[in-house]
């Protein structure tokens, strides 16, 4: 029995095969670090942790599609590919650059579609008609950066936006037929159990395709580590079973329609300060399943429809 609406489930039973991303890192910055709409980015936010060594703003993008398949063909033979634009914000340059820059990803035969990383605030109606039209044609799907729904935890850590602005991107994106993903990150400073509960609820009322959730991490080079060294106090960083427990909580009340694409993130050892759970995803996952079975519980328990 899956307790859960398992995205990676979803998208294999979509394609009748398994799927896999492949990064891409296309040289895209972000308004939040070039000062258009702020300075040193998210407080949290040091995008060298998830890229992975194929994946260089120096190569091609052809070149990372080409170095990423060829990088997974070991283990797998026959399965399809997502271009995965990760790095940044990647929809923040002008429609002809971005129209070049998916083309050439769609150019490979066993591409079969794009993921697109980004912020709420930069997406225009032309790229989403745009994007509206290539879905009719190719898997697409817009992953916005939400991080929480409190406008007071993003004011704190220097998002540049509020929520009604991710509600706003989401809700646009949606209704022109494109897939629409978020990240949330459970354990934001500030955030008590109820507001993180509350995202639940909150997200649970929009038109969106698939949620990652992620523990906070605390990553070298960032503004959150400094802060972290200096107040301690301010931060409650989980042990992995209480963590689970948040997780499952958060389940219960989001819509059981929403395909929970991942529920923790992994930061390279030598860029991660704390949590250090020593965790592969799949072991992660599966003491998950075991404490769901255990509470005998299950996504969208507690959902309520407003």
């Amino acid at each position: 029995m899956e307790r859960y609406r398992n995205y990676n489930t979803v998208l294999k039973d979509e394609f009748g095969e398994r799927v896999q991303k492949i990064s891409i890192n296309a040289g895209f910055t972000c308004p939040n670090r070039d000062g258009s709409k702020g300075v040193g980015g998210c407080t949290y936010c040091n995008n060298q942790t998830f890229s992975p060594d194929y994946c260089r703003p120096v190569k091609s993008v052809a070149q990372q599609v080409e170095e990423g398949i060829d990088f997974f063909r070991y283990k797998y033979q026959n399965q399809r590919y997502l271009a995965y634009f990760q790095s940044y914000t990647n929809t923040y340059a002008d429609l002809g650059t971005l129209t070049r820059l998916y083309g050439e990803a769609l150019s490979h035969p066993q591409v079969a579609g794009l993921v697109i990383g980004t912020r709420p605030d930069c997406v225009s109606d032309a790229l989403l008609d745009y994007l509206a039209d290539l879905s009719a044609r190719y898997y697409v799907m817009v992953e916005y950066g939400v991080e929480s729904t409190s406008d007071d935890t993003l004011r704190r850590i220097n998002r540049g936006h509020d929520y009604a602005c991710s509600e706003a991107a989401i809700r646009r994106t949606a209704a022109r037929g494109i897939r629409t993903g978020a990240h949330i990150i459970l354990g934001l400073p500030g955030e008590g159990r109820d507001t993180m509960l509350a995202h639940a609820d909150t997200l649970s009322h929009l038109p969106l395709t698939a949620l990652k959730l992620h523990q906070l991490q605390l990553v070298r080079g960032t503004a959150m580590a400094r802060q972290y060294a200096e107040h301690p106090e301010a931060f409650h960083l989980y042990e992995v079973g209480e963590y689970i427990d948040l997780a499952i909580d958060f389940l219960e009340r989001l819509h059981p329609a929403i395909g929970v694409e991942r529920f923790i993130s992994q930061s390279p050892a030598e860029w991660l300060i704390a949590p250090d759970w020593k965790l592969k995803n799949y072991e992660f996952l599966e003491k998950l399943k075991k404490r769901l079975a255990e509470r005998d519980t299950w996504q969208g328990r507690l959902y309520t429809v407003k």
